[in-house]
């Protein structure tokens, strides 16, 4: 555990919590080094399945901690800021398990991760212009997320959207009540353990490539990728599945 973030990691689904609640979770420097250093780490062990994001406190994250993007911190800080928001952005994409937000707020997040999963009283928005500061990184993954229109009410105007305006316009996979949240994010990191990993892991790599492609390119791609991704989806799970077997001869004593 450090100081803002606590990471608890139980059959094979890393729970990453954002604990800062004196920032209200903002992605500070010293948050966005956490998350990148917990997102990266193991993400070779076969054993890990899923990574959760969420957080301690009525605040998923407030955003950038905007005492870091003053005119008194100077422009070195700002590109570092931006740079390593870029980097756990890119992290998120790069993670061969499914990244799942759980209770989500900021947009910049909830927009990167694979799935995201919020309550009915949830809010997003991409303030950044009612200080000043364009939220441009924000609104990456934004744009490619909801449609135009939707992302240029937000990052314009900078007012918030409920639960529904980002269901309907696909920021967010499900809303539930806060007393079904947990339930339904289990259910889904369940969905994901009874698959391959490595078709899990294949997949989620095929779509990232193709999904700004040419419609064209993008089947193309898939005809190329699908051989070399089924013959390796097969490769793993049978492997998966030798595994599994062992497990069980070793459990009964065999």
């Amino acid at each position: 555990m450090s100081s803002v973030t606590n990471v608890v990691v139980n059959r094979g689904i890393k729970k990453i919590l954002m604990c800062d609640q004196k920032s209200r979770n903002s992605l500070s420097l010293a948050m966005m080094r956490n998350l990148l250093e917990h997102i990266k780490e193991g993400r070779e062990n076969q054993d890990l399945r899923v990574i959760i994001l969420a957080a301690q406190g009525p605040v998923f994250s407030a955003g950038h901690n905007l005492k870091e993007l003053t005119s008194e911190a100077g422009r070195t800080k700002h590109e570092e800021v931006f740079r390593l928001a870029s980097e756990l952005m890119s992290s998120i994409i790069d993670s061969p398990v499914p990244v799942i937000a759980q209770r989500p707020l900021v947009c910049q997040l909830v927009a990167q991760c694979d799935i995201a999963v919020c309550t009915e009283n949830s809010k997003f928005s991409t303030p950044g212009a009612n200080f000043g500061i364009f939220c441009s990184t924000p609104g990456i993954p934004l744009a490619r997320k909801v449609q135009g229109s939707t992302a240029l009410h937000m990052l314009l105007t900078g007012l918030p959207i409920t639960a529904a305006e980002a269901k309907a316009s696909g920021l967010v996979s499900k809303v539930c009540t806060a007393d079904d949240l947990e339930g339904e994010v289990q259910k889904i990191s369940d969905a994901i353990l009874s698959k391959s990993r490595s078709v899990i892991g294949l997949g989620k790599r095929f779509y990232y490539k193709q999904v700004d492609l040419d419609v064209r390119r993008a089947y193309d791609l898939g005809g190329e990728d699908g051989g070399e991704s089924g013959h390796e989806g097969r490769q793993g799970g049978n492997q998966e599945l030798r595994g599994e077997k062992e497990a069980g001869l070793v459990a009964r004593g065999q």
